[in-house]
């Protein structure tokens, strides 16, 4: 009789372990493949994107010159954008794959889960206006990568001026002149000032004295521009000949003409510094001396 009792319990112990190693052997198994599949499609997506991203750049080096073209910045932003997508898809569908696995009745959680929802809803009310404001700005080709823009972002006091590096639904990198690495949320960005979109301008505003005649200082100028435009390196930069606006504003002891020069997209600033440098010397050459400071009015994009 004892010996009865003592193989039942035996038998009542090890039930439990063997529950668990089946299950183990089963689902538990089916949860780690889940886990690993998981990783493994977001690990291919990765590098999907980046291959993508690495034949649009080959592409652009071979086809867009100087400067990328629309369709090309726009192509890469949509790639970054839809590997993002791809991702949040593979971790949603590995999540309910695990619950299910561990016996969580999908249907039961609905309720909780819409009440979860519409609490989430309010306090994340943020994230889906970052992720709609991000799905219009892909959508509309407001900017995409290797853009030069300024974004006004809310509560900012200050304009974020740099180069577009990364674009998803929900955030913008940018990376400032001074290598500065910004990330904003797409919603939270109020202005967008693209100043590479199809051509950009260099204004310069040059201080003159005023006792010195407007005329001589335009021919000065002309000159400037159009030995500029025939220089082989600025040629490529320039899309024609640096203009000479005429007098721009007056002081007491000096005016200030300007002159405007139409360039590739994003090469506004490189060109301002070399018209900078070639109106210093040709004036000086023409005996007129410049205040110390060389004034150059915000670039403009079309």
């Amino acid at each position: 009789m004892r010996t009865i009792q003592t193989d039942q319990t035996e038998r009542l112990a090890a039930a439990p372990l063997t529950d668990i190693s089946e299950w183990a052997r089963g689902q538990g198994l089916e949860i780690v493949m889940i886990v690993i599949g998981a990783v493994l499609l977001t690990r291919f997506a990765n590098w999907a994107g980046a291959r993508v991203e690495r034949r649009i750049d080959a592409r652009a080096l071979v086809t867009d010159g100087a400067v990328r073209s629309e369709t090309t910045k726009h192509r890469h932003a949509v790639v970054q954008v839809l590997t993002w997508v791809t991702l949040v898809l593979v971790y949603c569908v590995a999540v309910m794959l695990v619950l299910r696995r561990l016996g969580v009745p999908l249907t039961g959680i609905v309720a909780p889960a819409t009440v979860l929802g519409v609490a989430l809803g309010f306090g994340a009310q943020r994230i889906v206006q970052d992720v709609l404001a991000g799905f219009f700005m892909v959508a509309e080709r407001q900017y995409g990568f290797g853009d030069l823009v300024r974004l006004v972002v809310q509560g900012s006091p200050t304009a974020i001026t740099g180069t577009v590096e990364e674009v998803t639904l929900r955030i913008t990198r940018v990376r400032t002149p001074n290598g500065e690495v910004v990330i904003t949320p797409n919603g939270q960005i109020v202005q967008v000032v693209n100043l590479s979109r199809d051509w950009a301008r260099a204004v310069i505003n040059v201080p003159i004295p005023s006792n010195v005649d407007v005329a001589t200082v335009t021919d000065v100028l002309t000159e400037v521009g159009v030995d500029a435009y025939a220089d082989e390196t600025l040629h490529g930069l320039l899309l024609d000949e640096p203009t000479v606006m005429g007098v721009e504003s007056l002081d007491l002891d000096q005016f200030k003409v300007q002159i405007v020069a139409r360039t590739l997209p994003g090469k506004q600033f490189e060109v301002g510094r070399a018209l900078r440098a070639r109106i210093s010397g040709a004036l000086l050459r023409a005996g007129i001396h410049i205040p110390a400071v060389l004034d150059t009015a915000p670039p403009t994009a079309s």
